[in-house]
């Protein structure tokens, strides 16, 4: 009754009607929205904590694979990620994983509601990957910064049980390395059957390096390992560097000198930009460069497709401003074609020549695929092989061992000649 009389006598006011309390009360509105926006902005500086994970940074994956199995998993606003599992036995399965879409999420942790806002920016592009920029921003009450310590570090360990056990592969993508392709199987290292005592003798290097950190600082020595495999094609370089990260458990970083657009700048950020516990593979290493000696008179087959030169490759290696903790491998077919400086100590710590099968890789490999029991037959197929005087790889080897994965070890021994059956007489006369 009292709010009816009270609007009756503002009606029949002459002032009020005339416009000056409706300007009061719209005034009054305003000031009271205003103290109510500045309200929330006080609330959210001082009694909320906002952390922005941005699409470039190393946790973002991370966080996006948490978000979707620990966090808002009752969501009804989703996104597909597709991906691909590899099992035990090869097969490649694919998995779809849904992940809280574009948009705000609210979710509870340990007691704790935060709020999760993804945001695209359709006119922002990542340079580097060529998709539109995101970042994903947790909300949560109160100053306590710890809480977002244990949400990254718990996605850290969720990344890492989902790679036990196996490889990862990195490509360089921009001035970043990425994740290429699925994680695989870690290969062990008694599955690549080099010459003997040359497997042990690499494990037990790098293992030597990777433990004696402290040996180097002492002594002033850059803490860094170069290492080089050379020898003929199919002869098992690539499969024992690969072989070798699982052993030691880390990654591969795949770098290809020869791609276009590659710069000295760009490799030395990439060295130095490597992810941790990883080994940098540079492949064919001589076919990116040509002895300055013979550069006169021959050009290099990628001369104008990229920008990087021998001296900044060289700087990058063990110069002032290269990276320490390093282990670099690198392969190549014909040693005779790199220049002396590339190969000097200090760059290359430790040569091998990875060569065709000797008696003791014919032995060991033919006792892998049909039994170590069958000792005798394999030093009958060994010093048959051997008696032909024609070089073979681990490669030639492994195909004719598939070719007679059912046959009788005896049959196998009794068929040493096909070998060679695809092999054209040139090349066995060169080798």
């Amino acid at each position: 009754m009292m709010w009816a009389d009270l609007f009756s006598s503002l009606s029949q006011n002459p002032y009020f009607s005339a416009g000056f309390g409706l300007f009061g009360v719209g005034a009054g509105a305003a000031i009271l929205r205003k103290g109510l926006q500045g309200g929330v902005i006080l609330f959210r500086r001082h009694l909320m904590i906002t952390l922005e994970v941005p699409c470039r940074d190393k946790s973002y994956q991370w966080l996006l694979k948490w978000i979707t199995l620990r966090g808002a998993r009752k969501t009804q606003h989703l996104s597909v990620e597709t991906s691909f599992l590899q099992n035990d036995n090869g097969q490649i399965n694919t998995s779809f994983d849904f992940i809280p879409s574009i948009g705000k999420h609210l979710f509870q942790y340990r007691g704790n509601w935060i709020q999760v806002e993804r945001t695209r920016e359709q006119q922002t592009l990542d340079i580097q990957m060529g998709v539109p920029w995101e970042s994903v921003t947790l909300t949560a009450l109160g100053r306590n910064k710890q809480i977002y310590f244990e949400i990254l570090e718990d996605a850290r360990q969720l990344a890492l049980q989902s790679t036990e056990g196996k490889t990862i592969m990195y490509t360089a993508m921009g001035a970043e390395w990425r994740p290429f392709g699925h994680p695989r199987r870690r290969r062990p290292t008694s599955s690549v059957v080099l010459d003997n005592g040359i497997s042990q003798k690499i494990i037990a290097d790098c293992q030597d390096f990777i433990n004696n950190s402290s040996w180097y600082t002492q002594r002033g020595i850059p803490y860094r390992r170069g290492y080089l495999l050379y020898g003929p094609p199919g002869c098992g370089k690539s499969s024992f560097i690969t072989a070798l990260a699982g052993e030691l458990q880390y990654g591969i970083c795949l770098l290809n000198l020869s791609e276009r657009g590659l710069t000295d700048d760009r490799l030395n950020h990439l060295l130095n930009a490597a992810p941790e516990q990883s080994i940098i593979l540079l492949e064919d290493i001589d076919a990116a460069f040509v002895s300055r000696e013979s550069s006169v008179t021959q050009k290099s087959a990628y001369d104008g497709l990229n920008r990087i030169t021998f001296s900044g490759l060289l700087n990058c290696l063990d110069g002032v401003a290269s990276t320490e903790a390093r282990i670099v491998f690198m392969t190549t077919n014909y040693l005779e074609r790199l220049d002396p400086a590339l190969i000097r100590p200090g760059r290359i710590d430790l040569k091998e020549y990875i060569g065709h099968c000797t008696h003791f890789q014919l032995k060991e490999m033919f006792k892998k695929f049909y039994g170590p029991h069958e000792n005798t037959k394999a030093n009958e197929f060994a010093d048959r092989v051997i008696s032909f005087h024609h070089p073979v790889s681990p490669a030639q080897i492994q195909g004719f061992f598939m070719k007679h994965k059912s046959s009788c070890p005896q049959t196998v021994v009794n068929s040493c000649e096909e070998i060679w059956e695809n092999v054209p007489n040139s090349l066995i006369a060169v080798n």
